[in-house]
Parts: structure tokens; sequence; C-alpha cells
């Protein structure tokens, strides 16, 4: 059956995102997308999607759901939890790691990403008009989500069929994690636009994260990168990829995110290396980092590790039945009577 959710209040940086726009960065559109794709699947996985579906993208606070038309089935993943309003009066909570089956008129009040980034996957998926093969918000350039813009109170997200909504085939895993230690880059390729003193300095120390940070990219403070010159910080504008460590003239990186424009006029350091770029998604204002050097060969390798331990999450899914239900058949045929005794203190 297919499902209508309501935006009551969308919060603050709440978009609409899936894979992204694969294959338009020469027409100079970004890829957008999600930030960190193995949590987002890791949701999408909870309620027996594929991988591919749009979710929601949780960022900050306020964010807050009807259900217009249903049940529908959702599930949260990242370290965030929901109140679970339900339209018989009930107050529950919803956590993180497990799918529920939403009735008509229950509504969800979100809680914070404690981590920078979360996900709601919608069983069926989100399925908002597609643009450029994506359903994607990239407000910038008004495209995909609801009508190419940021959500609005009253906004309508579709959802799409999905199987039976008995509540006995809702799922639960371990929380999906991401490996801790230093953020692992490629040096290049403008590395010989910068001092040897840079690169030890770029690898050396502490770097923090500032409040300058959005979809498209953040901005880090620490000591200064210095160029070999000063017509060394700027050069014609080339090719640029979500991971790449941009450094202007002040000589303070900017990592680029999934939004990131297609061509940059600033020398790049290093690139951030695919296994190791959704943990940018997670690092809110103030966070200490450091860098670490790697070769090709290594990155390889940490990509195929992250699809090996990818394998063994969706190993500990498990069917569980929720609090508060009570599965009448399995008691009725387990009891020596032909019902059901209640009794409270």
């Amino acid at each position: 059956m297919s499902g209508m959710i309501e935006v009551l209040q969308p919060g603050f940086g709440t978009t609409i995102q899936d894979r992204g726009r694969r294959g338009h960065r020469h027409e100079g559109i970004p890829q957008s997308g999600w930030l960190d794709a193995s949590l987002a699947a890791a949701a999408n996985a909870l309620v027996g999607n594929q991988g591919s579906e749009a979710v929601l993208e949780l960022r900050g606070l306020g964010t807050e759901l009807r259900v217009q038309a249903g049940p529908v089935r959702v599930a949260l993943a990242g370290a965030i939890g929901a109140k679970w309003l339900r339209a018989d009066g009930k107050h529950l909570t919803l956590p993180a790691w497990q799918s529920a089956t939403l009735q008509v008129g229950d509504r969800l009040q979100l809680g914070a990403a404690e981590s920078g980034c979360a996900y709601l996957a919608i069983a069926g998926g989100c399925r908002l008009p597609q643009q450029l093969g994506s359903r994607s918000s990239y407000w910038r350039a008004g495209l995909a989500g609801v009508q190419g813009r940021a959500l609005r109170p009253g906004d309508l997200l579709p959802c799409s069929k999905w199987n039976s909504p008995d509540p006995k085939e809702s799922r639960s895993a371990s929380p999906w994690t991401l490996p801790d230690g230093p953020i692992r880059v490629i040096l290049g390729p403008q590395q010989d636009h910068f001092s040897e003193e840079a690169i030890a300095t770029l690898l050396g120390q502490d770097w923090e994260t500032t409040p300058e940070q959005d979809r498209m990219g953040m901005r880090l403070r620490g000591s200064a990168l210095s160029h070999v010159d000063a017509s060394a910080a700027d050069i014609v504008s080339d090719a640029v990829t979500p991971g790449a460590i941009q450094v202007p003239a002040n000589g303070l990186p900017i990592v680029l995110l999934a939004d990131s424009q297609t061509v940059g006029g600033y020398p790049k350091i290093a690139t951030v290396i695919s296994a190791d770029l959704p943990r940018l998604a997670h690092l809110k204002p103030g966070t200490r980092l450091r860098f670490q050097a790697v070769g090709l060969a290594e990155a390889r390798l940490a990509l195929q590790a992250q699809l090996s331990d990818w394998k063994r999450w969706l190993a500990t899914r498990e069917t569980f039945v929720p609090a508060g239900f009570i599965d009448l058949d399995a008691l009725y045929s387990h009891n020596l009577i032909s019902g059901a005794l209640r009794a409270e203190a």
C-alpha cells in the first residue's frame, strides 16, 4: 500500500537525498546525494528498501512529520531518536536502528543528530519527482527535493507501495559505525604548489572544524599552510570532487562535500579517500581531526574492508515484535485457557 507523510516542521538542514546525480559533472551539475552513503543505506535496509531509495537526511533540530495516508514504515539510522505521538494518544519513543509502522495521524518529532548527520528511511522510498536521474535536493540550483527548494510546513512526501504492514515484520540491527583515527588522504594533485613545510603541517597538526560548513564543504582552523609563492595560491580552474582539500591564499583548508562545485581555482593539497569521506558528515563545529597520507593501494584496501564490514552489518538484522504488541494467536495457542488474563499492580 502507498502512503503520504506531511511535513509539519522542516527543521534545520533536513533535505531529501539519494545516491545523487551521476554523470552530470561535465555539465556543471554537482553530484549531491547522501553525505554518509553507508548510513543512508543502513536506514533503507531496516525498512526493506534497496540502498538507492531517497531518504530524509537530518542535520539539525526541529523536524516534525505526520502520516497523512498509510500506514507507513520508517526507520532511523544514526545517533538520533524521535518522539512517536500516536493518533490514539499514546506517546512512545522511536529509537534508531529499528523500524516501526506508523498509522494515519501519527506524528514523529525528530531529535537532534548527535553526531551531526542521521537518516530517516520510509518503506517503499520517498517518491518525489526525479530531476537528472535523482531525487536529491540541491536547492542552490533548484533541483529535485520538493519543487527544487528547502522543505516547508505543509509539504507532502509520497511513498511507494510496500509489503504488508505486519508489525511482527519490523527489523532491528546493531548500530553501523565508522572507524576512528586520522582521516586518510592521498596527496595532490597540486602538491607542488605547497612547500615541504606545508605538507608536514597538514599531516602533523590537529585541525578544528569551524561553523563555516554546509553540504558544500567545511573550513578548517589551524596553522596556515604556505604556498611556494603568492602566485601558487591560484590555478586555472579545474575539476574538483567531494573530498578534495582546497587551500586558498589564507592557507586554511576547505574540504569539499557532496554539494561541492564541479570546478575550482584553488590548488588542492590532498583528497580524502572514499572510505573516509562519510566521516566528514559527522564532524560538527569544534571537532578536532588529523590527516594521514596513504597511497592508492591502501585507499582501495580501505574501501574493500568497508564493503566487507557492510556485509557483516547486514547479517545483524533481525525481525522483532515491537514493544506493546501482543501476538494473540501465539498467546492463545500456548495458554491453557481460551483467553488472555491481564494483571496490573
